[in-house]
Formats: C-alpha cells, structure tokens, sequence
C-alpha cells in the first residue's frame, strides 16, 4: 500500500498522542511505523530510528522544499555541535562523534526511553568512572536513575573497545569528551526549558540532516577507518 493510501485511512477526529514522544499530538500518518506520529518526531527520528519506506509523501517533502525555517534550525543546530568540539583534538572529536551517535540510536529497554537529565546523568557518572580509573583506581560510578544506569551500562562497553589499548590518555580523553557531552545538554536545555528531550533533538536534527548524505557515499566496510585511533 502506498503512503497516501496509509495516511487516508488514519483521519479520525479524536486526539490521539504521539507514541514516540508520548506529549505532543499526532497528526501525521507514519507508513513505516503504521500508526500516527506528531511533526517533532516525523522530522527529527525520519531515516533514523524510523525506516521510511521511498514513497512516504514527508520524506519526499522534506527532501525537495526544506522550509526556511528548518535551515536555519539546521544552521544553529550544527553551529552549537561546532561550538562544543571547538578546542577538541582530532581524536577527542572522533570520541565525540561516538558517543553522540551511539546516544541517538542507543535502543533503550521498554519503558526506558531517556531524557536530557538522563544523558547528562548517564555521561557523568561515566566520566568520573574513567577519571578514578586514570588514577589506578577501579570504582565504577552509578547514576541515580534506572534509565541513566542503562545508557551507561550500554555505552561503556564502546568506548572501551573504542579505546582499548589507549591506555591513561584515553581514558582522559574520554573524561574531557563525556563531561562536555553533559555540559552541552545543559547548554541546549537552557534554549529550551519546557522541552525534557531538546539536547536529543538536536542530535536526531543533525543526524538525519547527514543521513541521506553518508548513505550516498557510505565506503565498502573494509575501508572504514575506527573512530578512535589510540
């Protein structure tokens, strides 16, 4: 079935609430997930966490007529990504570009979906984690939150194959990495006070903005170079 097809057959005039974000009201026929999405999600989880089928009338919208708006969305967005690796090395950028994507397609448990709070939460526990073991010190802190705790236990396992044989400066970097990861969610929440997830909205922004571009000219994987270079 077609997405015009698909979207025809969602009008009803009852108020029906976003599944992916649960606040704000749908009002867009999603054909890849088969149920009602709001804009917010549509624009910012589209060729991420949704899989939209070639057909879908948002995309091919999205793709041909970019409102203004959503460029200059997209200029700020990535001016503030810019503004946070600023004085970064190449390797700590690289570290930075992990961890930020892995956080946008992290696939939390039911139930467990994160906020900023929790990804500020979640990157500093783990950052402190790394600092004590710089000093030969192993003690593995925990976040406060359930959902923080699972962020953390997921991501850690990837910066440490990412940094294996790196060492104390690794670890370091990660230190510097994950405490600037906190500081600009608190950065971003401060533009958006009323919006628990902007910080992750931003990251799903400038991912689906380079989307389509990196699977353009995605490499074969053999000449795929690690993110982390010890």
């Amino acid at each position: 079935m077609s997405s015009r097809g698909f979207r025809a057959q969602l009008y009803n005039n009852a108020r029906v609430i976003c599944p992916l974000c649960g606040t704000r009201r749908a009002r867009r026929g999603c054909p890849a997930l088969g149920k009602q999405i709001c804009a917010v999600c549509c624009g910012t989880k589209r060729l991420i966490e949704i899989q939209c089928p070639s057909d879908c009338t948002w995309l091919a919208s999205a793709r041909e007529h970019p409102p203004a708006i959503a460029v200059r969305q997209q200029q700020r967005d990535m001016g503030l990504l810019l503004q946070f690796v600023r004085d970064f090395s190449r390797r700590q950028s690289q570290l930075f570009l992990l961890v930020t994507t892995f956080i946008i397609r992290y696939e939390a448990p039911e139930l467990q979906r994160p906020a900023d709070e929790d990804v500020a939460e979640a990157m500093g526990a783990l950052a402190s984690t790394f600092e004590t073991s710089s000093r030969g010190v192993i003690y593995e802190h925990r976040p406060a939150s359930l959902t923080a705790s699972h962020l953390m236990n997921a991501l850690k396992p990837v910066l440490l194959e990412a940094g294996k044989g790196g060492g104390t400066p690794f670890e370091r970097d990660a230190v510097l990495v994950l405490r600037r990861v906190a500081e600009s969610v608190a950065t971003v929440r401060a533009s958006e006070p009323g919006n628990a997830r902007a910080f992750l909205d931003l990251l799903g922004r400038v991912m689906q903005a380079t989307a389509g571009d990196e699977q353009a000219a995605e490499p074969p994987a053999q000449d795929q170079p690690r993110l982390i270079v010890p």
